[in-house]
């Protein structure tokens, strides 16, 4: 039995640059890596079970284990076979790369973790945050994820991250930013307008946030996580994170 550790991405600001022909968008962003992680365990023989801490504390979901599950994905991408026990502690659609976070970790578990060469290129088919989330520590994100250029890390920064019952559609997100005719916004987060106006009830709690926290809340990636630097655990429903370095 091999324990590996999936560890959440939060993105600290984010630039699109361009579209490629292809559709893919062109991102310049800094990401860090956070202590709050998803928990694989591998064993001998085969299937997924997925234990969702966020959800329903302790209670096992069987899931099926199809084409779009990311361990499952990471799994046939290296041709390995693996009894899984996912136990999630990062919130789904929360933009916190949990599912790129649990992919890097079969890959680290199979050995193909390297950040170069045909691993990168495997990482990168697997999903944009993925060749981040096999480094981990804190970067410079560019092109469609491929490039990720190492940043100074500061190991123990405290982030506080408000997850509200909402989620965005990372891909629904993006075209909406196409439709919007690609306006940055004022602040770090270039998705953030189009995550709003996707899904409005992100207003209130970024509102919540700011308010408890006398900071402008920042959108993670296309959302619906709010987050503010600094740790503020008495805000109800927020979860307080550090940032990790490698190694």
């Amino acid at each position: 039995m091999t324990v590996e550790h999936a560890y959440a991405k939060l993105t600290v600001s984010l630039r699109i640059t361009g579209v490629r022909a292809d559709g893919y968008h062109l991102l310049d962003a800094e990401m860090v890596t956070l202590d709050l992680a998803d928990v694989l365990v591998f064993g001998s023989g085969d299937g997924l079970i997925v234990e969702d801490r966020v959800a329903e504390p302790g209670s096992p979901v069987p899931v099926d284990g199809g084409p779009g599950n990311l361990v499952r994905r990471a799994l046939a991408a290296v041709g390995r076979s693996a009894a899984v026990r996912l136990i999630k502690h990062i919130p789904a659609g929360a933009g916190l790369g949990g599912g790129s976070a649990d992919a890097a970790a079969v890959l680290r578990w199979s050995g193909r973790a390297r950040p170069t060469g045909a691993d990168l290129e495997l990482a990168l088919e697997l999903g944009a945050d993925v060749p981040f989330c096999v480094r981990g520590g804190r970067a410079r994100v560019r092109g469609v994820g491929e490039v990720v250029e190492p940043l100074a890390c500061r190991s123990g920064e405290p982030f506080t991250l408000l997850t509200p019952p909402l989620a965005v559609s990372t891909v629904t997100a993006y075209r909406a930013w196409d439709r919007l005719g690609g306006t940055a916004g004022g602040g770090p987060n270039d998705l953030e307008a189009a995550a709003l106006a996707v899904e409005p009830g992100l207003r209130t709690w970024r509102e919540r946030l700011g308010e408890a926290t006398g900071q402008t809340p920042v959108l993670a990636g296309s959302g619906s996580t709010w987050w503010v630097r600094g740790a503020y655990p008495d805000v109800e429903g927020a979860v307080v994170a550090h940032s990790v370095c490698p190694g």
